[in-house]
């Protein structure tokens, strides 16, 4: 089996092999992305209601 592989990573070419590489760094940062801004959106969320518990002294007077 992985003479097989061997036998297909070396008939790949350069740019093939780049091309894959490339993708593979895109879908990551993609979901690096997408993961920030879902801990971006729940930390506004916490931050919010931590402000509508509490109140501000604005509201107070």
């Amino acid at each position: 089996m992985r003479l097989i592989v061997y036998l297909l990573l070396l008939s790949l070419s350069g740019c093939a092999v780049v091309t894959v590489a490339d993708a593979a760094v895109s879908v990551g940062a993609t979901a690096v992305k997408a993961g920030a801004a879902v801990v971006g959106t729940a930390v506004d969320v916490t931050a919010a209601v931590a402000k509508k518990a509490v109140g501000s002294d604005s509201d107070k007077n």
